[in-house]
């Protein structure tokens, strides 16, 4: 065994029952060995599956009115839950959690509302990376004029709340949800390209860049082949925790009005819209809060076990 090798197994023992020593495999055998980023893979898990099978799961068409399915049936506004198992007569259509203000099946748009939620986190962050990652690596390896320049514009966006500058954003395009979601990337951006430039000043420092910049490497090279593969790791645990921010911002902007506009299912407007019968039909606020609520929590768990396995130290204490 190599002096690296065995300097590596005696920061972290349990690499000795590994058949390999790549990054990956210790981070995942870490992962699964903390309960909490289990529960919030295992809630994600079903979260996905029920977002690929909403379609076979929803009974109703989610953006249609009952009383356009079947206008004979007599169907109370804001009804509450009816279940045939539970003893709801079996003459009247079964909601599993009623109807909301324009009879459309809550079951169904809730099932519908997690492929909106996950494509919202997925989608503006994805794009808040990559915009970040460049922004940040270039800042943090040339510095100078290009570090100034980037940076004080990143802090000029961090000097504004990111649910108020998304406001104004979403504002001055016109409601709508790629709006909105572009309004959430563009507040994100500043986060990870601090993230990317700290990690980009510590590695640019290493023996190997100063080796391939020996060797003859272009800035390029070294940046995207040397640099950026070695400081992707805080950016990995800031975007998962960044997904349920994204998520939450989403849902902000939706009750409000200026994200996904009705009919479309999203949790969010579904809280909009019966928020003033949170009194007399409280389950038409609770579901769609608690899915958010789900959705946050499962993204917050998989970034605090993200972030204890790829840090060694973390790692080491637990």
């Amino acid at each position: 065994m190599t002096l690296q090798s065995d300097t590596v197994a005696k920061l972290d023992p349990e690499i000795l029952s590994l058949n390999s020593v790549s990054l990956w495999q210790i981070t995942w055998h870490r992962l699964f060995r903390r309960r909490s980023a289990v529960v919030g893979l295992c809630i994600l898990g079903i979260l996905v599956f029920i977002a690929l099978t909403a379609q076979w799961l929803a009974p109703y068409d989610p953006t249609r009115s009952m009383l356009d399915v079947d206008p004979p049936q007599k169907i109370k506004a804001r009804s509450a839950p009816c279940i045939h198992l539970l003893g709801c007569p079996e003459d009247q259509p079964q909601h599993l959690m009623g109807t909301d203000g324009n009879l459309r099946d809550q079951f169904s748009r809730l099932l519908y509302g997690s492929r909106l939620s996950l494509m919202v986190g997925f989608s503006t962050v994805t794009f808040a990376i990559i915009i970040g990652t460049v922004l940040g690596a270039i800042a943090g390896y040339f510095g100078g004029w290009w570090d100034n320049a980037i940076m004080r514009i990143m802090d000029v966006l961090l000097a504004f709340p990111s649910l108020l500058l998304a406001i104004a954003i979403v504002t001055v395009l016109g409601p709508g949800l790629i709006n909105a979601l572009l309004a959430i990337g563009i507040v994100s951006i500043p986060a990870y390209a601090r993230v990317m430039r700290a990690s980009v000043l510590s590695v640019r420092e290493m023996d190997y860049v100063s080796a391939t910049r020996a060797l003859g490497g272009n800035n390029l090279q070294i940046l995207f082949n040397r640099i950026l593969p070695n400081a992707l790791t805080p950016l990995i645990v800031q975007g998962t925790l960044g997904i349920a921010s994204a998520i939450l911002d989403a849902a902000a902007l939706s009750f409000i009005g200026l994200g996904a506009q009705p009919p479309t299912p999203e949790w969010g407007s579904m809280l909009g819209a019966e928020r003033n019968q949170v009194f007399t039909a409280p389950h038409l606020v609770f579901y769609p809060g608690l899915m958010i609520m789900l959705t946050v929590l499962c993204f917050n768990l998989i970034g605090d076990g993200l972030r204890d396995a790829l840090d060694p130290r973390l790692a080491q204490l637990s």
